[in-house]
């Protein structure tokens, strides 16, 4: 029996494990003392897998799917809220207490560039 059964199995191990089952399958004299160890119960086992891997597809892509509509709908806002920004900007003038109030700068609190003194040569 395995140590660590918490960790996922390499696909390779997994790849290996159906091979010698369609080889067990092959054996026709196989007749083992545990029941668990059958081939019927084996092959249940790997179909069970199966099952398990198509779940695990299915949801990965659901995942995916979701992901790209919440991304889709963040977008959606964000540039809904530039565009609310704008026309409150035009609405209200760019020095405006709604202006601050969507967090913009108002225009009087932009800092003005200032003239670099050169220093003279001597």
């Amino acid at each position: 029996m395995a140590v660590h059964q918490q960790k996922r199995l390499p696909p390779a191990t997994i790849k290996a494990d159906r091979a010698a089952l369609l080889a067990l399958k092959e054996l026709a004299d196989y007749a083992p003392s545990n029941a668990a160890l059958s081939v019927e119960a084996i092959s249940a086992l790997e179909e069970q897998l199966r099952k398990a891997e198509e779940v695990e597809i299915l949801a990965t892509k659901a995942l995916a799917a979701t992901r790209d509509a919440h991304d889709a709908a963040g977008w959606a806002l964000h540039n809904a809220m530039l565009n609310v920004k704008s026309t409150v900007s035009g609405q209200y003038g760019y020095d405006s207490d709604a202006v601050q109030a969507l967090g913009l700068k108002k225009k009087r609190d932009h800092r003005r560039p200032t003239r670099r003194r050169t220093t003279p040569s001597a």
